[in-house]
């Protein structure tokens, strides 16, 4: 009996150690210190093999643990493509303060991280996805390091309205004067926005950055969202001939209804593309 156990402490053992070895713990340098990452990698890569990567970029508050992200990290790592999702400076467990960060720093992050991906010996054809600020993130990023770089690229209820909220002077609820911001800017949670933010999203080149890439591209929102009016997701179907757009009736700004049609969505885009 006690060699019974034995071989099932064993086995139970390698069976975690297999586990671990395809999601790993990192650090990346960002625009303000580390990012915090996770790296999930298909288990069955030959030595030598190359496979696609998604980089995952959660929204404003979020992180890397959000479940659009692990769920679609998981569904990828299935069908053999390798993904890294990281918290943005300032969230997370990623170094800085919330009211230090901006959309770009955020752009900055986004471009370290590619960065590092690419050096990946296994890394091959690299994508975006972003959800809510994430996706602005990644239009933008992508907009600026061209489709040459970037496969293809998918925003989830891209917050393109940010810039629009700078302009009136409201911002999740705060209100503040937008031509005269203070340094801080008290939100709920405790957390503070910095003034720096808001000065930098008042003429945010959202649209005009994200025209300049030219590659697969995929939105997704729904019409139920109140954060973010799905016309935002609209703009940028138009701003890009040949996306994919798909508007989800009802759908709110987290999915929180639709989230696995979203991120089977995601997903099947991807892996036509990558």
């Amino acid at each position: 009996m006690k060699i019974v156990k034995a071989l099932f402490c064993a086995a139970m053992l390698c069976v975690a150690a297999a586990a671990s070895a395809k999601t790993e713990d990192i650090k990346i340098d960002g625009s303000v210190g580390k990012l915090s990452a996770v790296i999930q990698v298909p288990d069955n890569l030959a030595e030598g093999q190359k496979c696609p990567v998604a980089i995952l970029m959660h929204g404003f508050m979020g992180n890397k643990n959000g479940m659009l992200e692990k769920m679609t990290a998981d569904k990828l790592e299935k069908l053999g493509v390798a993904s890294v999702r990281f918290d943005f400076n300032g969230h997370g467990e990623s170094d800085g303060e919330f009211k230090g960060m901006t959309v770009p720093n955020e752009i900055e992050d986004a471009k370290c991280v590619y960065e590092y991906v690419a050096s990946l010996p296994f890394a091959g054809d690299i994508a975006y996805t972003g959800h809510s600020q994430g996706g602005v993130v990644a239009a933008m990023t992508s907009g600026d390091l061209g489709a040459d770089k970037v496969k293809c690229v998918v925003l989830l209820a891209p917050a393109a309205v940010l810039r629009d909220d700078a302009i009136r002077g409201s911002t999740m609820g705060a209100r503040y004067n937008p031509l005269d911001p203070p340094e801080e800017i008290p939100l709920f949670g405790g957390l503070k926005l910095g003034g720096e933010y808001i000065r930098t999203a008042f003429s945010l080149p959202i649209y005009e950055t994200a025209k300049k890439y030219t590659g697969p591209a995929c939105i997704i929102h729904g019409t139920g969202d109140q954060v973010v009016p799905y016309t935002y997701g609209e703009r940028f179907h138009e701003n890009w001939p040949g996306s994919e757009l798909h508007i989800l009736p009802a759908a709110d700004h987290m999915f929180s209804k639709e989230m696995q049609h979203v991120v089977d969505l995601t997903v099947d885009f991807l892996m036509k593309n990558l």
